[in-house]
């Protein structure tokens, strides 16, 4: 693999896949990264042979302590060089926290949290130093209140939207364009897991979510919210007074 590459993690399905297939349709090179290996490989070999692009696979567990260290020492003994971080994996439950499972709340936190924010430290100087790259951190519109019943959920998608609007301020001006993706309800795998009863309103299909990200990187905005009905869903969340946003919430996501 010559040149900086697309790396994006969560690629073998939804969101993450369909970023893949779009960089692969402009040329890119890719670095893909999952759990799924298998999975990985399938698509590595449909779009290469589609597009003729060159295509890393990276099995990768990102919800472990270890996971974003490994990962940045397989690019490096492959020497590959990251030009786009697209931090999509991320995973979440349905239900209250008196029920959880605590180390599944600490394997959600590192995913969504604690991987996302190193893998960004460490690929983040190389950009800068090249006075070029990308990153694209995949938030929610959860991440705009509180979502009782998706409390640690939500919890970290706020703080992804806040840490990559800050991260946003601070590249200003080193030719790295930094972005916040927040998706409301997609036609992913995400609710196989979650159940339907954590969607709000229509999905949106991974593609639309693709396209919203290319136009706000283009205008260099720092978060954007995909669908018009969810970007104004969010805005008033904002500005709602605590308990009627935290009520309101809550009822969305009722199981």
């Amino acid at each position: 693999m010559t040149g900086p590459a697309v790396l994006i993690t969560g690629a073998s399905s939804g969101i993450g896949r369909a970023f893949a297939e779009r960089h692969a349709a402009t040329g890119s090179a890719l670095v893909l990264v999952a759990r799924r290996e298998a999975r990985l490989k399938d698509l590595a070999a449909t779009l290469s042979a589609r597009h003729g692009t060159a295509v890393d696979v990276i099995p990768a567990d990102l919800s472990t302590s270890d996971g974003a260290a490994e990962l940045t020492d397989a690019l490096a003994a492959r020497r590959i060089e990251v030009g786009t971080l697209i931090n999509n994996a991320g995973v979440g439950d349905h239900g209250d926290v008196v029920n959880a499972n605590p180390a599944s709340l600490v394997a959600q936190i590192t995913l969504n949290v604690s991987s996302l924010t190193e893998l960004t430290a460490r690929l983040l100087p190389a950009m800068v130093e090249r006075g070029d790259g990308q990153v694209i951190n995949v938030a929610s519109t959860a991440g705009f209140q509180p979502v009782p019943h998706m409390a640690v959920y939500a919890a970290t998608k706020a703080y992804v939207l806040s840490f990559t609007r800050a991260l946003w301020a601070e590249t200003r001006g080193t030719g790295v364009k930094v972005l916040a993706l927040c998706p409301g309800a997609t036609d992913t795998e995400f609710f196989d897991i979650v159940g339907d009863a954590a969607s709000v309103g229509n999905r949106r299909s991974p593609e639309q979510v693709v396209l919203t990200a290319e136009r706000a990187i283009r205008r260099d905005r720092p978060s954007v919210v995909d669908g018009r009905r969810n970007a104004a869903l969010a805005h008033v969340a904002t500005r709602l007074p605590e308990r009627i946003a935290i009520s309101a919430a809550e009822r969305s996501v009722r199981p």
